[in-house]
Protein backbone atom coordinates (compact mmCIF):
# COMPACT_ATOMS: atom_id res chain seq x y z
CA UNK A 1 0.00 0.00 0.00
CA UNK A 2 1.39 3.19 -0.86
CA UNK A 3 2.08 5.65 2.09
CA UNK A 4 0.30 8.79 2.88
CA UNK A 5 3.76 10.97 3.64
CA UNK A 6 2.00 14.04 4.58
CA UNK A 7 -0.26 11.87 7.11
CA UNK A 8 2.90 10.39 8.54
CA UNK A 9 4.87 13.97 8.64
CA UNK A 10 1.55 15.06 10.53
CA UNK A 11 1.92 11.95 12.78
CA UNK A 12 5.60 12.56 13.51
CA UNK A 13 4.94 16.11 14.45
CA UNK A 14 2.67 15.29 17.03
CA UNK A 15 4.79 12.55 18.40
CA UNK A 16 7.58 15.50 18.75
CA UNK A 17 5.17 17.84 20.49
CA UNK A 18 4.05 15.29 22.65
CA UNK A 19 7.76 14.22 23.52
CA UNK A 20 8.47 17.87 24.26
CA UNK A 21 5.34 17.96 27.01
CA UNK A 22 5.98 14.46 28.35
CA UNK A 23 9.81 15.43 29.21
CA UNK A 24 8.76 18.71 30.59
CA UNK A 25 6.17 17.02 32.70
CA UNK A 26 9.04 14.74 34.04
CA UNK A 27 11.57 16.94 34.68
CA UNK A 28 13.94 14.55 33.29
CA UNK A 29 15.23 12.25 30.13
CA UNK A 30 16.64 12.35 27.01
CA UNK A 31 15.47 15.35 24.07
CA UNK A 32 17.69 15.30 21.40
CA UNK A 33 17.71 11.43 20.43
CA UNK A 34 13.84 11.42 20.59
CA UNK A 35 13.33 14.41 18.52
CA UNK A 36 15.32 12.85 16.08
CA UNK A 37 14.38 9.46 15.59
CA UNK A 38 10.47 10.61 15.70
CA UNK A 39 10.16 10.13 11.64
CA UNK A 40 11.62 6.79 11.34
CA UNK A 41 9.52 5.46 14.34
CA UNK A 42 6.42 6.63 12.49
CA UNK A 43 7.63 4.91 9.40
CA UNK A 44 7.58 1.74 11.49
CA UNK A 45 4.19 2.11 13.53
CA UNK A 46 2.00 3.10 11.31
CA UNK A 47 3.34 1.29 8.11
CA UNK A 48 6.28 -0.76 8.72
CA UNK A 49 5.36 -3.33 11.46
CA UNK A 50 3.17 -5.71 10.88
CA UNK A 51 1.73 -5.77 14.38
CA UNK A 52 -2.06 -4.79 16.17
CA UNK A 53 -2.18 -2.70 19.08
CA UNK A 54 -5.51 -4.19 19.96
CA UNK A 55 -3.76 -7.70 20.30
CA UNK A 56 0.01 -6.56 21.85
CA UNK A 57 0.82 -10.67 21.97
CA UNK A 58 -0.49 -11.73 18.20
CA UNK A 59 1.49 -14.32 18.03
CA UNK A 60 2.79 -13.27 13.70
CA UNK A 61 3.39 -9.91 14.70
CA UNK A 62 6.88 -8.46 13.85
CA UNK A 63 9.13 -8.18 16.83
CA UNK A 64 10.70 -4.34 17.54
CA UNK A 65 13.61 -3.76 20.16
CA UNK A 66 14.53 -0.91 21.39
CA UNK A 67 18.36 -0.79 22.16
CA UNK A 68 19.39 2.38 23.13
CA UNK A 69 16.31 2.48 25.57
CA UNK A 70 17.22 6.23 26.85
CA UNK A 71 15.31 7.59 23.82
CA UNK A 72 12.26 5.72 24.93
CA UNK A 73 10.03 9.17 25.36
CA UNK A 74 9.89 8.71 21.30
CA UNK A 75 8.78 5.30 21.68
CA UNK A 76 6.32 5.65 24.00
CA UNK A 77 4.85 8.54 22.07
CA UNK A 78 4.62 6.71 19.47
CA UNK A 79 2.91 3.94 20.67
CA UNK A 80 0.54 6.15 22.87
CA UNK A 81 -0.53 7.60 19.06
CA UNK A 82 -0.64 3.88 17.47
CA UNK A 83 -3.43 3.20 20.18
CA UNK A 84 -1.46 0.93 22.80
CA UNK A 85 -2.03 2.80 25.62
CA UNK A 86 -3.97 6.15 25.84
CA UNK A 87 -2.29 9.43 24.89
CA UNK A 88 -2.62 11.38 28.34
CA UNK A 89 -0.46 8.27 29.76
CA UNK A 90 2.39 10.34 28.09
CA UNK A 91 2.50 12.76 31.43
CA UNK A 92 3.12 10.19 33.36
CA UNK A 93 6.55 9.50 32.06
CA UNK A 94 9.51 8.85 35.01
CA UNK A 95 6.82 9.99 37.50
CA UNK A 96 6.36 7.28 41.00
CA UNK A 97 3.99 3.56 39.91
CA UNK A 98 3.94 4.70 35.78
CA UNK A 99 4.13 2.17 33.50
CA UNK A 100 6.55 4.69 31.44
CA UNK A 101 10.03 3.91 33.12
CA UNK A 102 12.99 6.17 32.19
CA UNK A 103 14.18 2.62 30.20
CA UNK A 104 11.40 0.38 28.62
CA UNK A 105 10.37 -1.92 31.41
CA UNK A 106 9.12 -5.52 29.62
CA UNK A 107 6.81 -6.13 31.85
CA UNK A 108 4.71 -2.57 32.19
CA UNK A 109 3.63 -2.04 29.28
CA UNK A 110 1.54 -4.04 26.46
CA UNK A 111 3.79 -4.31 23.35
CA UNK A 112 7.08 -3.99 24.44
CA UNK A 113 9.25 -7.26 23.50
CA UNK A 114 12.26 -6.20 25.54
CA UNK A 115 13.38 -4.64 28.95
CA UNK A 116 16.46 -2.00 27.83
CA UNK A 117 18.91 0.04 30.02
CA UNK A 118 22.42 -1.71 29.72
CA UNK A 119 23.74 -0.34 25.74
CA UNK A 120 24.43 -3.15 23.66
CA UNK A 121 22.00 -5.85 24.82
CA UNK A 122 19.26 -5.17 22.63
CA UNK A 123 21.24 -6.01 19.94
CA UNK A 124 21.92 -9.64 21.03
CA UNK A 125 18.37 -9.67 22.30
CA UNK A 126 16.39 -9.38 18.57
CA UNK A 127 19.78 -11.45 17.35
CA UNK A 128 18.37 -14.15 19.02
CA UNK A 129 14.59 -13.48 18.14
CA UNK A 130 15.43 -13.77 14.47
CA UNK A 131 17.38 -17.19 15.20
CA UNK A 132 14.17 -18.01 17.02
CA UNK A 133 12.01 -17.31 13.96
CA UNK A 134 14.43 -18.74 11.50
CA UNK A 135 14.64 -21.96 13.16
CA UNK A 136 10.86 -22.31 13.63
CA UNK A 137 10.12 -20.96 10.37
CA UNK A 138 8.13 -18.48 11.30
CA UNK A 139 7.01 -15.25 9.05
CA UNK A 140 7.71 -12.53 11.53
CA UNK A 141 10.90 -10.12 11.46
CA UNK A 142 12.84 -8.27 13.71
CA UNK A 143 13.37 -4.59 13.98
CA UNK A 144 15.98 -2.80 16.36
CA UNK A 145 16.73 0.66 16.82
CA UNK A 146 20.20 1.16 17.92
CA UNK A 147 22.37 4.43 18.75
CA UNK A 148 25.55 5.11 17.25
CA UNK A 149 27.47 5.73 20.71
CA UNK A 150 25.88 2.48 21.33
CA UNK A 151 27.73 0.67 18.99
CA UNK A 152 31.01 1.71 20.12
CA UNK A 153 30.71 -1.42 22.53
CA UNK A 154 32.10 -4.25 21.76
CA UNK A 155 28.56 -6.66 22.16
CA UNK A 156 27.15 -4.77 19.52
CA UNK A 157 29.82 -6.19 17.30
CA UNK A 158 29.48 -9.49 18.37
CA UNK A 159 25.92 -9.37 17.62
CA UNK A 160 26.49 -8.37 13.86
CA UNK A 161 29.00 -11.02 13.54
CA UNK A 162 26.89 -13.15 14.54
CA UNK A 163 24.14 -12.24 12.50
CA UNK A 164 26.05 -12.44 9.41
CA UNK A 165 27.17 -15.34 10.20
CA UNK A 166 23.57 -17.07 10.45
CA UNK A 167 22.13 -15.15 7.58
CA UNK A 168 19.61 -13.61 9.76
CA UNK A 169 18.15 -12.03 6.44
CA UNK A 170 14.79 -11.86 8.82
CA UNK A 171 16.12 -8.87 11.23
CA UNK A 172 16.72 -5.81 10.23
CA UNK A 173 19.01 -3.04 12.67
CA UNK A 174 18.14 0.36 12.47
CA UNK A 175 21.39 2.35 13.76
CA UNK A 176 20.47 6.12 14.50
CA UNK A 177 23.85 7.77 13.06
CA UNK A 178 23.45 11.36 14.71
CA UNK A 179 27.16 11.59 15.56
CA UNK A 180 26.27 12.66 19.60
CA UNK A 181 26.37 10.57 22.75
CA UNK A 182 26.55 11.37 25.88
CA UNK A 183 29.75 14.06 26.29
CA UNK A 184 31.00 14.71 22.93
CA UNK A 185 30.85 13.33 19.04
CA UNK A 186 30.74 10.11 18.65
CA UNK A 187 34.12 10.71 15.85
CA UNK A 188 36.19 12.29 18.47
CA UNK A 189 35.12 10.08 21.61
CA UNK A 190 35.30 6.35 19.59
CA UNK A 191 35.35 6.86 15.78
CA UNK A 192 33.30 4.65 13.88
CA UNK A 193 34.04 5.41 10.58
CA UNK A 194 34.19 3.70 7.82
CA UNK A 195 30.97 2.38 9.71
CA UNK A 196 29.33 1.25 6.39
CA UNK A 197 32.10 -0.84 5.58
CA UNK A 198 32.52 -1.66 9.12
CA UNK A 199 29.25 -3.61 8.97
CA UNK A 200 29.46 -4.48 5.39
CA UNK A 201 32.71 -6.67 5.97
CA UNK A 202 30.66 -8.53 9.10
CA UNK A 203 28.38 -9.91 6.28
CA UNK A 204 25.34 -7.44 6.64
CA UNK A 205 23.44 -5.61 3.69
CA UNK A 206 23.74 -1.89 4.04
CA UNK A 207 21.53 0.99 3.19
CA UNK A 208 22.05 4.49 4.08
CA UNK A 209 19.07 7.08 4.67
CA UNK A 210 17.88 10.11 5.41
CA UNK A 211 16.24 9.69 8.48
CA UNK A 212 14.16 12.62 8.20
CA UNK A 213 12.80 11.19 4.71
CA UNK A 214 9.80 9.03 5.61
CA UNK A 215 9.62 7.46 1.93
CA UNK A 216 13.40 6.86 2.14
CA UNK A 217 13.02 4.85 5.50
CA UNK A 218 9.54 3.19 4.30
CA UNK A 219 11.78 2.14 1.11
CA UNK A 220 14.88 0.95 3.28
CA UNK A 221 12.81 -1.20 5.24
CA UNK A 222 10.88 -2.94 2.04
CA UNK A 223 14.16 -3.48 0.20
CA UNK A 224 15.77 -5.12 4.03
CA UNK A 225 12.33 -7.25 3.13
CA UNK A 226 13.35 -8.18 -0.38
CA UNK A 227 16.81 -9.56 1.07
CA UNK A 228 17.26 -13.09 1.85
CA UNK A 229 20.83 -13.73 2.14
CA UNK A 230 22.06 -12.04 5.14
CA UNK A 231 20.47 -9.22 8.13
CA UNK A 232 20.45 -5.47 6.87
CA UNK A 233 21.51 -2.11 8.52
CA UNK A 234 20.30 0.30 7.97
CA UNK A 235 22.06 4.01 8.84
CA UNK A 236 19.79 6.27 9.37
CA UNK A 237 21.38 9.97 9.33
CA UNK A 238 19.32 11.84 11.39
CA UNK A 239 19.99 15.24 13.05
CA UNK A 240 19.84 15.09 16.91
CA UNK A 241 17.16 17.68 18.38
CA UNK A 242 15.10 17.51 14.99
CA UNK A 243 12.54 20.09 14.71
CA UNK A 244 13.93 22.29 17.59
CA UNK A 245 16.74 24.59 16.58
CA UNK A 246 18.25 25.41 20.15
CA UNK A 247 18.26 21.59 19.94
CA UNK A 248 19.52 20.69 16.67
CA UNK A 249 23.07 18.86 16.47
CA UNK A 250 23.94 19.98 20.33
CA UNK A 251 25.56 16.75 22.08
CA UNK A 252 24.44 18.92 25.28
CA UNK A 253 20.45 17.91 24.96
CA UNK A 254 21.36 14.33 24.89
CA UNK A 255 20.26 13.68 27.99
CA UNK A 256 18.50 16.41 29.18
CA UNK A 257 14.75 17.98 29.62
CA UNK A 258 13.67 21.69 28.51
CA UNK A 259 12.31 23.90 31.14
CA UNK A 260 8.91 25.84 30.66
CA UNK A 261 10.72 28.25 28.67
CA UNK A 262 12.53 25.82 26.36
CA UNK A 263 9.36 23.71 25.99
CA UNK A 264 7.33 27.11 24.87
CA UNK A 265 10.06 27.67 22.32
CA UNK A 266 10.04 24.26 20.96
CA UNK A 267 6.23 23.52 21.01
CA UNK A 268 6.27 27.21 18.89
CA UNK A 269 9.02 25.78 16.61
CA UNK A 270 7.07 22.95 15.92
CA UNK A 271 3.73 24.78 15.20
CA UNK A 272 5.26 26.34 12.46
CA UNK A 273 6.18 22.85 10.77
CA UNK A 274 2.67 21.93 10.72
CA UNK A 275 2.11 24.89 8.48
CA UNK A 276 2.65 23.09 5.15
CA UNK A 277 2.14 26.25 2.14
CA UNK A 278 0.14 27.51 4.22
CA UNK A 279 -1.99 25.16 5.10
CA UNK A 280 -2.36 23.80 8.37
CA UNK A 281 -1.79 19.73 8.16
CA UNK A 282 -2.08 18.92 11.98
CA UNK A 283 -4.77 19.96 14.95
CA UNK A 284 -3.27 21.55 17.96
CA UNK A 285 -3.59 19.34 21.08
Amino acid sequence: MEPDINRLEEIANNIRRDIIKSLLEAGSGHSAGPLGMADVFTALYFHVLNHQPENPKWEDRDRFVLSNAHICPVLYATMAHAGYFPVQELMTLRKLGTRLHGHPHKNSLPGLEASGGPLGQGLSIAVGMALTAKIDNKSWRVYCMTGDGEIEEGQAWEAFMFAGKNKLHNLTFIIDRNNIQIDGFTEDVMALEPLRDKLESFGLHVIEVDAHNIRHVIDACNEARAVFEKPTAIIAHSIPGKGVDFMEFKYEWHGKPPNAEEARKALEELDKLRTLGGKIIGEHQ
